[in-house]
């Protein structure tokens, strides 16, 4: 069952590894869609960028498939943000986008055990030290203090 983690006021779920591919697999492949589009949100809520689309990401994995690319690219993506989270934490050892490719080659829902494996360690760390990462680096800046305005005569 997956157990709900509250970090600065929003909730996620740390699901467990088997039951995703599990679920996945007697669904037939539709609950890892759900999957991915839950953890895509959770990671772009998490990490306060809005330049993620969990919606442009399932719908790479989904129609994707017609060009063969862009599933690939989508969940190379996906990797490369939950290192990122895994990174600024300091969890190690930290997840591989190169073998979640591999895995994908292989058996396409696999990859639910890879990443939410990763995913529950950051959601473990993140609650355990009761603050998100640190701002991502080149990402919003903060606003600049309004600018005064000139007396009038």
């Amino acid at each position: 069952m997956a157990e709900i983690v509250t970090i600065d006021g929003q909730s996620y779920k740390q699901r467990n590894p088997l039951g995703v591919l599990g679920l996945s697999f007697i669904t037939i492949g539709i609950y890892f869609f759900y999957w991915y589009y839950k953890v895509n949100e959770e990671v772009q809520r998490f990490e306060r960028d809005e330049t993620m689309s969990p919606v442009r990401s399932l719908m790479a994995i989904i129609f994707g498939w017609i060009i063969i690319v862009p599933p690939f690219i989508a969940m190379y993506n996906t990797a490369k943000h939950v290192r990122g989270v895994e990174e600024r934490l300091s969890i190690q050892p930290q997840l591989e986008p190169a073998i979640v490719i591999v895995i994908m080659l292989v058996v396409s829902i696999g990859n639910g055990l890879y990443i939410q494996e990763h995913l529950n360690r950051i959601w473990d760390r993140a609650a355990a030290s009761g603050a998100s990462p640190a701002p991502l680096p080149g990402g919003p800046a903060t606003p600049a203090p309004p600018m005064p305005t000139p007396p009038t005569s």
